[in-house]
């Protein structure tokens, strides 16, 4: 929309959207993901034929690998689900009463089911939350519940070949039919989500995600790329507590389901990022001295904790010494316990670092990751954070977001750019 020699924007930010302005010449370029990049074609990767009640029927009629579910739930006594906590843009409401229904044809009643919410280490839904996950409908069929990481609530089952403790969640270890949901998109450490990544770190024990985190103190991985030291760590945990089948969608930034995939949880996991890969990658060659990034809104804005995977995105199309000004809500604040101690008991952020790269330590890890950036870029932050606290983070709060913008342009006017769906966004690796 032109205003008298300016261009007005819209990006999300929390449940709503800001605007803001900008001088016509500054054109800022779109980085956004779902468009065919190795060509001219304009292919949008989004659209699908198919309603989502059609590509979760295709998708359980045609299970990789695998019997079908109901085959499956055939004289098994305990069936457990595992779904996406409310930080994911996974619609588990959408697919699981066909879940339950094809428990139901292969003879286990809803009373046998439990749903189980991946948590990691995330906090807890609300009674609310668990509701709106699930649906109305299943929340009053079946018992739903919060997983928790404390090693009284789970149980050891042996240990990786790299000496990881695989401990899980005691109604996942106890279940005679295990399944994993999820959605699937480019992840920095596990290099793809989905698959056995619901079991590990989703149902863990603190102790057991901390040591595979820990590995990305050394291990390579590539956003796009499922095969990564961290991941096989992941899968190798599927020999000690077997997973019977793996129900996976991916999904846009208003959590719209684009396709299905149901079976093996290995080989339904490696077809999804096939698809996936090609749709949230995108090509990075072009630096800017400008990024104006958004998660995508609500969820992916509601801390820190989540909207740190934005900022990581958009410095992969930052020029070094480049600006990100990044729009997030942010209305928790942290999201976590041990990243806010962290942050506010070590103000000196480079003496944090250096601790954490001697000795790992979950949540506070985040630092590591946002250190570099703030190295190599100047960031901004438009939220609901209070301005000591981006102080102690290393960013500039953003008071006004327009006459913030307004002296960003005039000192940044040559190369402009805007990621709306920051959190979904990545820079496709050069091959």
């Amino acid at each position: 929309m032109d205003k008298g020699g300016a261009t007005i924007y819209t990006i999300p930010y929390g449940k709503g959207e800001v605007t803001f302005h900008l001088p016509n010449q500054a054109r800022p370029d779109w980085l956004l993901y779902g468009r065919h990049q190795e060509g001219d074609d304009g292919q949008n990767l989004l659209l699908t034929e198919a309603s989502s009640g059609e590509l979760i029927k295709r998708a359980l009629r045609n299970p990789i690998g695998t019997l079908s579910l109901a085959e499956l739930a055939a004289e098994r006594e305990r069936a457990v689900i595992v779904i996406s906590d409310m930080t994911r843009l996974c619609p588990s409401h959408l697919f699981l009463e066909p879940l339950l229904n094809e428990l139901n044809a292969g003879g286990m009643p809803d009373s046998s089911v439990t749903v189980i919410v991946a948590l990691g280490i995330h906090r807890k839904q609300t009674e609310d939350e668990l509701r709106a996950l699930v649906g109305d409908r299943v929340f009053h069929r079946v018992r739903v519940v919060n997983h928790s990481p404390a090693e009284e609530d789970c149980i050891p089952v042996g240990t990786t070949s790299i000496g990881t403790p695989i401990e899980i969640n005691r109604l996942v270890v106890e279940a005679d039919l295990r399944i994993l949901t999820g959605n699937i998109e480019p992840h920095r450490l596990a290099g793809m989500s989905g698959g056995a990544k619901a079991l590990l770190p989703g149902v863990a024990s603190r102790r057991c995600i901390e040591a595979n985190h820990a590995l990305s103190q050394s291990a390579q991985t590539v956003p796009g790329s499922p095969d990564n030291q961290i991941r096989r760590d992941m899968e190798e945990a599927l020999s000690l507590v077997p997973v019977h089948f793996l129900f996976n969608v991916i999904c846009n930034h208003k959590k719209e389901m684009i396709a299905a995939f149901a079976g093996d949880v290995i080989d339904a996991h490696r077809a999804g990022v096939l698809h996936a890969k090609k749709i949230f990658c995108i090509p990075s060659d072009k630096k800017y001295d400008l990024v104006i990034a958004s998660p995508g809104g609500h969820p992916k804005d509601i801390q820190l904790y989540q909207a740190l995977k934005t900022l990581q995105n958009a410095s992969a199309f930052t020029r070094k010494g480049g600006t990100i000004l990044l729009i997030a809500r942010c209305e928790e604040i942290y999201g976590d316990d041990t990243f806010q101690y962290w942050v506010e008991n070590f103000p000196d952020r480079e003496q944090a670092v250096q601790k954490l790269e001697k000795s790992f330590v979950l949540g506070a890890h985040k630092l590591t990751y946002l250190n570099p950036i703030i190295q190599n870029h100047r960031v901004c932050l438009y939220s609901s954070v209070p301005p000591e606290v981006c102080e102690r983070l290393g960013f500039l709060p953003v008071p006004d977001l327009q006459s913030t913008l307004d002296k960003l342009i005039s000192s940044h006017s040559d190369t402009v750019a805007i990621l709306p769906y920051g959190a979904i966004t990545f820079a496709r690796e050069a091959p």
